[in-house]
């Protein structure tokens, strides 16, 4: 299980705050939320590339069996793109390099908007 954090959003109060977990090795990413029955509300992970790259931070959904809010951070901890990525869907690409990919629950979706400043804590 990879180490746990807390992502902040500096522009905005989250309430309760999202506790996910920090995938920085290849497997972790590899697996991400595969053959998962399902994600709670409060949970997720963070996928953590070595640079900033849309290659790179894209995900497919293949063997995920539920929706997710993706949200996309580059090195500077600022939010670059958002989507709703759907189950089984191929692959999605953010619209601007990223550093990080935020995975987790769709009702968090309005958590995060475009142009946000984020945190990660040790959770």
């Amino acid at each position: 299980m990879p180490h746990p954090v807390i992502v902040q959003n500096l522009n905005r109060r989250i309430d309760p705050p999202i506790r996910v977990g920090y995938c920085d090795s290849f497997l972790c990413r590899l697996r991400g939320l595969m053959f998962r029955p399902r994600l709670p509300r409060d949970e997720g992970l963070l996928l953590v590339e070595k640079r900033d790259s849309r290659l790179d931070t894209s995900i497919h959904m293949l063997f995920v069996n539920f929706d997710l809010a993706v949200i996309w951070i580059n090195s500077g901890m600022t939010v670059v793109d958002k989507v709703i990525a759907k189950s089984w869907h191929p692959a999605y690409f953010p619209k601007a390099e990223a550093r990080y990919t935020l995975e987790i629950h769709p009702d968090r979706w309005g958590d995060y908007e475009i142009g946000d400043k984020v945190e990660f804590k040790h959770g």
